[in-house]
């Protein structure tokens, strides 16, 4: 473990519409010096561009905020979601969604001071156990109508752009998350996926071959018998990568 990592102070950001609970949540902080408060969001839109910029080690989020709630947050981040999580509500009927989409905690406002030491305790423990090895999330969380769903990434065949979405393949079933390809790209980098044509990322470990199709153009052809196009641009990589996985 790097020393300097390990002793560097734990960086929290909140996430809440409402400027007195921010302010609750912070004033519950102040006396834990090892733990720095590096920002503050009154919007989940806001708390995504934040995450990603300050990359803190836990986040309180609130759950139900205009336009884009906690849940949303969670999706749009993918793979890049922080070590700790902790849910903030006034509503207890989200907990057992909360937990599935991966959070540490779970607390109902206004927050007892006893109850969020005992949460505060769980998030130090999971940046520390982040901290003493390198971390690599391996599950995505969707939102859906009924809820949150889990995924783990390895169980994915393949993904198309739809629109401002990305649709998941996994057998029969499909899912749509709030990411652009751009940006599941960069998060499956270290899987075996591979980015084949503008609007198409095929998992490497479902592929057979490739076929020539009716245009005389080259396809990736999937164990379960999908075909996917092959651009050009792409197919040297993609040729590549396969061969690195048959040696």
């Amino acid at each position: 473990m790097n020393a300097s990592r390990a002793l560097a102070p734990i960086r929290a950001l909140i996430v809440d519409d409402e400027p007195l609970a921010r302010s609750n949540v912070s004033a519950l902080l102040r006396p834990h010096a090892e733990v720095e408060v590096v920002g503050q969001c009154k919007s989940g839109a806001e708390a995504v561009d934040e995450i990603r910029r300050l990359d803190p080690d836990i986040v309180f989020l609130d759950i139900e905020m205009p336009e884009c709630d906690g849940f949303d947050v969670l999706e749009m981040l993918g793979a890049s979601i922080p070590p700790a999580v902790v849910f903030l509500t006034a509503y207890d009927k989200y907990a057992l969604q909360a937990f599935e989409a991966g959070a540490i905690d779970y607390l109902l406002k206004p927050v007892d001071s006893h109850r969020f030491e005992r949460a505060l305790e769980r998030a130090k423990g999971r940046v520390e156990y982040n901290r003493a090895g390198p971390r690599m999330a391996t599950t995505l969380a969707i939102k859906g109508v009924g809820g949150i769903t889990v995924l783990k990434i390895d169980q994915i065949d393949w993904i198309e752009a739809s629109d401002y979405y990305s649709r998941l393949h996994i057998g029969s079933k499909t899912h749509l998350l709030r990411r652009s390809m751009s940006e599941l790209e960069k998060d499956l980098q270290a899987f075996s996926f591979c980015r084949i044509h503008r609007s198409t990322i095929v998992n490497l470990e479902r592929v057979r071959g490739l076929e020539l199709n009716e245009n005389g153009e080259h396809d990736a052809l999937l164990h379960d018998g999908t075909r996917l196009r092959l651009s050009r641009t792409r197919r040297r990589k993609f040729k590549s990568l396969l061969g690195e996985r048959s040696n």
